[in-house]
């Protein structure tokens, strides 16, 4: 029995990262796409009896990138891995956790239900939308948390342009208030103390027209200072660029963002580079390409938080 580390194809260079940290090479699987949309997946070696793991990201194409999960999952158990293990570093869906109207679904419990029903043995994921998800799941899952990789980052980049950091200087924001727990954590990571001020946006989304929201007011002390604004996902950038435009009414230095998963639109990136935050960091959960780069992106690697996981798992050296 060993423990084998496969890819999807949504981000192969995160994959790539944990093997070479882990001291592994990438087993061996093929994913055919046709020209109906329909994809394959084949495994290409000896797994009988082995501990499968396999990271994928359900990020954008969301719906292919599933699907591709979910049957890596199935030619696994065929070929009779003793566990298959899950590593979904964003979870696609986890934001549409509750119903908002009646007769909406709620995706989220749906895509746990195809995990479980498929197979795997455990998930794991980085900066679940909802901690409250955790509970929908009957198999194990761990949710694992990027704040500190993140926190690390920006405090040598606030070190660098000789600002110090603590909480006379430094103002930690929610966007909204469903991301007061969410800031709190951050905060603490990148104070080293839970004995600071969070500050609130209060958003209101239109739930009629997506990615679309707009921020009213800002409880909270700002002024003469830098404003950091903490949260789990950003696609549109308008609940970000609302929060920090109202910061720098309210007196705000200068504004940093502090974004898990960058789950962008076509347009994001540039939208970002032409607001007034002066530096966004984000992780590589979700691989961005080229065109999705700009000069204010501080990508954080999450491949040593995820190979500290598999270090658990015996048999995990060669």
């Amino acid at each position: 029995m060993s423990l084998k580390l496969f890819s999807g194809t949504a981000n192969p260079d995160l994959s790539k990262d944990v093997a070479k940290t882990l001291s592994l090479g990438l087993a061996k699987s093929q994913v055919t796409r046709f020209d109906n949309s329909e994809v394959r997946v084949w495994i290409e070696e000896d797994v009988k009896h082995d501990i499968c793991v396999v990271i994928q990201s359900t990020s954008n194409p969301t719906d292919t990138n599933l699907m591709e999960l979910f049957l890596t999952c199935d030619a696994l158990r065929r070929e009779e891995a003793r566990k298959v293990i899950g590593i979904i570093p964003y979870f696609g869906y986890a934001r549409q956790d509750i119903q908002h109207r009646t007769g909406e679904c709620v995706s989220a419990n749906v895509v746990i239900k195809f995990l479980e029903a498929i197979g795997f043995n455990k998930i794991y994921t980085i900066n679940l939308h909802d901690e409250a998800t955790e509970g929908v799941f009957t198999i194990p899952f761990k949710n694992l948390s990027a704040f500190p990789i993140i926190a690390k980052e920006i405090k040598k980049y606030f070190e660098k342009k000789g600002i110090k950091v603590n909480t006379d200087n430094i103002a930690i924001i929610s966007p909204d208030q469903g991301g007061i727990e969410r800031a709190r954590k951050f905060g603490t990571e990148l104070f080293g103390t839970d004995a600071f001020q969070l500050v609130l946006t209060e958003k209101k989304r239109d739930l009629e027209h997506i990615h679309e929201s707009r921020a009213l007011n800002l409880y909270g002390d700002v002024k003469d200072k830098i404003a950091v604004i903490v949260d789990d996902v950003s696609t549109s950038g308008g609940t970000l660029i609302n929060s920090a435009n109202i910061c720098l009414e309210k007196g705000a230095k200068s504004i940093v963002a502090s974004i898990i998963h960058s789950d962008f639109a076509k347009d994001t990136p540039k939208k970002i580079q032409n607001s007034q935050i002066e530096a966004f960091f984000t992780t590589d959960t979700i691989k961005l390409s080229e065109d999705q780069k700009f000069e204010k992106l501080h990508i954080c690697s999450v491949a040593g938080l995820i190979a500290k996981e598999l270090e658990r798992f015996p048999n995990i050296r060669p």
